[in-house]
């Protein structure tokens, strides 16, 4: 099933803004510059800090279904973030909590527990006032306690009201977790073992680059006419296993003409075209399972992202499709570039039998951002 939401609120707009229900403002905090600590723990990872009755009841129950939902479009479920919960009580407690990468933290202030304590202690008395008497607020605070720390409070009078918080604005909280996760990513999969000479080629030769891995190697480099072009990029760990990336791209595009339905049938014969398996066959869309497409703000460039599985195919001697038993997630970004009048195509792919997908998956979406064109790098945004 494809989806395709309606344009509101940009996401990129809402990143780094403290996200109000009503008039809750936290009070002016005195957190010190000197140097501190990076942030620990691992990546896809949130620390729930709730005691254990609501994580077993439905205030956990909304943390699990709008923060980390379950992900239709990879082989076996998965979660979006994994969930640990702890808890403030406890010799230490609060020094583990701080030591985090991604930290929620959830509790009714109308309860005495040491987590409504915690962020009653960071409120002022009319913030109290106004979630006691109806308001919620899920607040925002980058690199608290730690360096490329996320870390979130939600704020309610009762159970209810943490609901509803989680229920409305669950999205805006994935998204700011999943952006400072590709932050984190991008400096560890490039601080070291980089092939600058890899990329410097890609963008003179076709005007674009993406960041390449020590361990990526390009199989297809071409140019399809005077206004296409077509690039495979790939990390072969065996037979078993690997991650492949391929970049295409059309100039003087139409951008009336970009759907999801257009991005799904150039997917589909791309893939025919150049994607094919060492014992024949090619890849398509698998179209028995969930598909999604999304239009998103890509880079400062209008873009569908669409997130489904692929599969390998062979056509018998009848010409019918038939499956070929490879499979796996794949991530597409589209996208039309007004600077130059070129349409984009980046996408992803992974292929990894026996492991959980969904954090090679989003080594995927990390290079996938490190995307910037001629002109990206001849006037960098401030």
């Amino acid at each position: 099933m494809t989806t395709d939401p309606q344009p509101g609120i940009p996401r990129h707009l809402l990143a780094g803004v403290l996200l109000l229900c009503g008039a809750v403002m936290l009070q002016a905090g005195c957190e010190s510059l000197e140097y501190r600590p990076m942030a620990a723990g691992r990546e896809g990872e949130i620390i729930v800090v709730m005691d254990s009755a609501r994580w077993g009841g439905p205030v956990g129950d909304a943390v699990r279904e709008h923060v980390a939902p379950y992900l239709g479009t990879l082989p076996a479920p998965e979660r979006e973030f994994g969930l640990r919960r702890l808890s403030m009580t406890g010799q230490g407690a609060l020094d583990a909590i701080r030591a985090q990468k991604n930290v929620l933290i959830v509790a009714p202030l109308s309860d005495n527990t040491d987590e409504a304590r915690f962020l009653k202690a960071r409120l002022d008395s009319s913030s109290i006032a106004a979630v006691m008497g109806g308001d919620t607020a899920i607040i925002s605070r980058r690199d608290l306690w730690r360096q490329r720390q996320q870390v979130m409070y939600v704020l309610g009078a009762t159970d209810d009201d943490l609901v509803r918080a989680l229920e409305s604005q669950g999205e805006d909280v994935r998204y700011q977790f999943n952006t400072i996760t590709r932050e984190r990513m991008t400096r560890e999969m490039f601080e070291k073992g980089r092939q600058p000479d890899l990329e410097q080629q890609m963008l003179d030769k076709h005007g674009f680059a993406v960041n390449m891995q020590h361990d990526w190697f390009t199989a297809i480099d071409t140019t399809l006419s005077d206004s296409t072009g077509f690039i495979w990029l790939r990390r072969v760990v065996s037979s078993e296993s690997w991650r492949s990336l391929f970049l295409y791209y059309v100039d003087d595009f139409n951008p009336a003409n970009l759907t999801p339905e257009w991005v799904q049938a150039a997917r589909d014969r791309l893939s025919e075209t150049w994607i094919h398996g060492n014992a024949g066959g090619y890849t398509t869309t698998d179209y028995r399972r969930d598909l999604t497409s999304e239009n998103i703000d890509f880079k400062g460039r209008f873009a569908y992202e669409t997130r489904g599985l692929w599969h390998m195919v062979f056509r018998d001697d009848d010409g019918e499709v038939k499956p070929f038993g490879m499979g796996g997630p794949f991530l597409n970004y589209t996208f039309y570039d007004e600077d130059t009048g070129r349409l984009y195509m980046l996408d992803g792919t992974v292929f990894a039998p026996g492991y959980d997908k969904r954090e090679f998956l989003r080594q995927l979406e990390v290079i996938s951002h490190t995307f910037r064109t001629a002109g990206d790098v001849a006037h960098p945004v401030p």
